[in-house]
């Protein structure tokens, strides 16, 4: 949850910064505060992006978000997991989608790790207590395997095999249009969308600046949309959402990245705006997640199966080819 603050600039404020005026205005929220939600995309002037530097002219309508704090330590709460393997050293989970990873502005409790530290005996506290055993992270609205450690030295080890990219990460996604190529790779630099704080791009980024690298291959070919294998060679925020939507295939019911503006153009019975609704969020899972297992140097491999809701979408594209 958040609270929405709404200021009216008053005209004697003329050529006063935006974070002047909403510190003077919020004695609540300090300046560095206030900056940071600013760079979040969570204020807006006259429904524009806006930076802290800002000079205001008088008159604007100014809007403030500001999510719910987020709770100093998660309580560990009996949420259902669904747990496809687990051992003395790590638990690889099924993450639904709708599911936050861990506790967050907007999103103080009921998420994966508050279900973690329920079902997951001595969690609390190994990688900080806000994000206990979080090796890495999905969105959301992302279903799929995700692995948590349960100590300090797996978590360590873990991380080091996601940093030097010894991770195998394979998704499955619907996206819209027909994609040409059977296979192909997308390396972009990576950061902040530069008007849009919230968002990512591979476009003009801005802030630090990292590599990403996609490989793409088409698994089957629809009606308007294309289910395809997305193989991660790196990990950066919203990478495949950004590199598909960019490179003209939105996921089907992407929200933030093109998806939904899609289907909003596209007839009512049109088959891939129907899959869009049946899934009702992006068409991201992930299949897959492979590794050398760091107490025993093995190979670990774990899959997930698509979910319900990926299914009925698919359903919905592969009937209509059947028409």
């Amino acid at each position: 949850m958040s609270e929405r603050v709404t200021l009216v600039v008053p005209l004697e404020a003329a050529g006063q910064r935006l974070d002047r005026l909403l510190s003077e205005r919020h004695e609540e929220l300090s300046r560095s505060r206030l900056q940071a939600l600013i760079e979040q995309g969570r204020v807006t002037v006259d429904d524009g992006p806006a930076k802290a530097s800002r000079r205001l002219k008088g008159g604007e309508t100014i809007v403030v978000e500001v999510p719910d704090p987020v709770p100093a330590k998660p309580e560990a709460q009996d949420l259902p997991l669904r747990i496809l393997h687990e051992d003395a050293r790590l638990v690889v989970l099924d993450k639904q989608a709708g599911i936050v990873v861990h506790p967050a502005a907007g999103a103080p409790d009921r998420t994966l790790v508050n279900a973690l530290l329920f079902h997951v005996r001595d969690l609390g506290g190994i990688g900080g207590e806000l994000r206990p055993g979080i090796v890495h992270r999905l969105d959301r609205d992302t279903s799929g395997c995700l692995v948590v450690a349960k100590d300090e030295r797996t978590l360590a080890e873990l991380q080091e095999l996601f940093r030097s990219r010894k991770v195998e990460k394979r998704y499955v996604a619907l996206v819209h249009g027909d994609v040409v190529k059977d296979s192909f790779t997308i390396e972009t630099p990576f950061g902040r969308h530069p008007t849009v704080r919230t968002r990512y791009t591979g476009r003009n980024p801005t802030g630090p600046i990292r590599n990403a690298i996609t490989h793409v291959t088409v698994i089957e070919r629809f009606a308007g949309a294309t289910m395809i294998e997305v193989l991660l060679e790196t990990g950066r925020t919203h990478q495949i959402r950004v590199h598909l939507s960019e490179a003209g295939h939105p996921l089907l019911a992407d929200r933030e990245y093109g998806g939904a503006k899609r289907e909003a153009r596209l007839r009512p019975g049109d088959p891939a705006r129907r899959a869009a609704e049946a899934i009702g969020r992006q068409a991201l899972h992930a299949r897959l997640l492979a590794f050398s297992h760091p107490g025993t140097g093995e190979r670990l491999c774990v899959e997930a199966p698509p979910p319900a809701d990926f299914e009925a979408a698919l359903a919905v594209l592969r009937s209509t080819q059947e028409d």
